[in-house]
């Protein structure tokens, strides 16, 4: 028998298992699906935004192969810590495949970033998603009227649409109950989502680009002459150059300049071109604005300052700027990719793959793709382990891995344990007066599966 780790139940770490335990080539693989969190799924539970419903019911695929005899998940348990180091992990099981993420957010590097009301857009997804992390983080938007999101991704989509949506569209979510209660009396009237590049270089995509123009009570907006920079708005020959999604979005945006807003709505307003300098602050050290310099494109697909600068209103910031990889104790990194080095999936060390250790996932390839990008990403790292299956299997293993993790004073939360989590939360959501609702902290997830004993 094969015995594999992965540790990381997002997509990576579930499709990994996934293609392990259904290949043929090498009979009688088993997994263990290891996860810092007491609840599987990662991002997938704690990324994507709770008004997501249908990218949230993937949530169904995942837990199918989860429930398979040959996997056995193992949540609470945090793998390069004393307890749990990365050599210790691999004297426990023939391989390990490590699908860890990119769990840091990057910074603006400007002046202002630790004034209040300056957050990442990464703390106030996890905050809204009840990660037990971002329990007592908390975000006061009673005195917030105006807020500025620093990004044109997806995640700056979603955060600029959880900020202006009414409370009563969220309330059939499971969004925790404090997040509900503070967008319940939050003062935000205005979201401006802002781009340093035209919307001929935005990652988001058209379906999260119209949903914006869609949420009731809410009107959108668009500067037209921040439109009329972008070469691809007035050049047929440019936007047919572009991706088909990038000339989709342009279309939207220019639909926008023509809608006649609503007095008294909410409103979400995206600009172009604009390139965040500096964050402005009081005297008590709150922030209370953006200091943007103009920018134009270089002709090279970039942009070039203009020496040109606006200041916008904002008593909240959130930076969307993309993701970052973290070392893990125990692990080679590269800190310039902030990625694990490796040649398809195994991890090298001074150059040499490193018997039995695999990564799959954005700590292999970066913070990029969808959720789907990571079936081949998965598929590419388990066949690497499948390919040196002959020579990890010759060691012997000390015993049934769950044993010596409780030995360590680890308490892993198993299968059952996560279902009593699911029960906890749909009686928790009854209880409200609405459907199931994650608890949002440590001491209940932990107290919710302790009932499964």
């Amino acid at each position: 028998m094969l015995r594999v780790a992965v540790v990381g139940s997002g997509p990576s770490g579930v499709y990994a298992a996934q293609t392990l335990v259904q290949q043929r080539e090498v009979p009688g693989v088993r997994v263990d699906v290891l996860d810092r969190l007491p609840c599987p799924y990662g991002l997938v539970r704690y990324g994507v935004a709770p008004d997501h419903e249908k990218i949230k019911s993937l949530q169904g695929s995942l837990r199918t192969v989860l429930e398979d005899e040959r996997i056995r998940f193992l949540g609470n348990v945090e793998v390069g810590g004393e307890r749990l180091t990365t050599g210790r992990l691999l004297e426990l099981y023939h391989a390990v495949v490590y699908c860890v993420g990119a769990a840091r957010d990057r910074m603006l590097e400007i002046p202002g970033e630790e004034l209040a009301g300056v957050h990442s857009a990464t703390a106030f997804v996890s905050w809204y998603s009840a990660h037990p992390d971002a329990a007592s983080a908390g975000f006061g938007l009673a005195g917030v009227r105006s807020a500025v999101v620093i990004g044109a991704g997806n995640v700056a989509v979603d955060v600029t649409r959880i900020l202006a949506r009414g409370v009563d569209e969220l309330r059939p979510t499971d969004m925790p109950e404090p997040a509900l209660g503070a967008l319940a009396g939050s003062g935000v009237r205005e979201v401006a989502m802002v781009a340093r590049r035209g919307p001929s270089q935005g990652k988001f995509t058209t379906k999260e680009l119209r949903e914006l123009g869609t949420l009731p009570g809410v009107d959108t907006a668009v500067h037209a002459d921040e439109l009329a920079l972008d070469p691809a708005y007035a050049d047929p020959g440019a936007a047919a150059a572009l991706p088909a999604v990038n000339r989709r979005n342009v279309e939207v945006l220019r639909d926008w300049t023509a809608h006649r807003p609503e007095a008294g709505a909410r409103r979400i307003t995206l600009r172009f071109f604009l390139r965040p300098v500096e964050l402005l602050g009081g005297a008590d050290g709150q922030v209370t604005g953006v200091r943007f310099e103009r920018t134009v494109p270089d002709g090279r697909g970039g942009v070039s300052g203009t020496g040109t600068y606006e200041d916008v209103d904002a008593q909240l910031v959130l930076r969307s700027v993309g993701y970052q990889g973290v070392p893990l104790p125990g692990l080679p990194f590269d800190p310039a990719r902030g990625t694990v080095p490796h040649a398809a999936g195994r991890v090298l060390r001074d150059g040499r793959a490193s018997v039995g250790e695999y990564v799959a996932g954005w700590i292999k390839r970066g913070p990029t793709g969808v959720i789907g990008t990571n079936r081949p990403c998965a598929k590419e790292s388990a066949s690497s382990l499948l390919q040196d299956a002959g020579a990890l299997a010759r060691r012997e293993l000390p015993g049934d891995p769950l044993d010596a993790l409780r030995a360590a004073g680890l308490n892993p939360v198993l299968w059952p344990g996560w279902l009593a989590i699911e029960a906890a939360e749909s009686a928790l959501g009854r209880t409200l007066g609405r459907r199931s609702v994650k608890i949002p902290d440590w001491p209940g997830l932990l107290a919710a599966a302790a009932t499964a004993d």
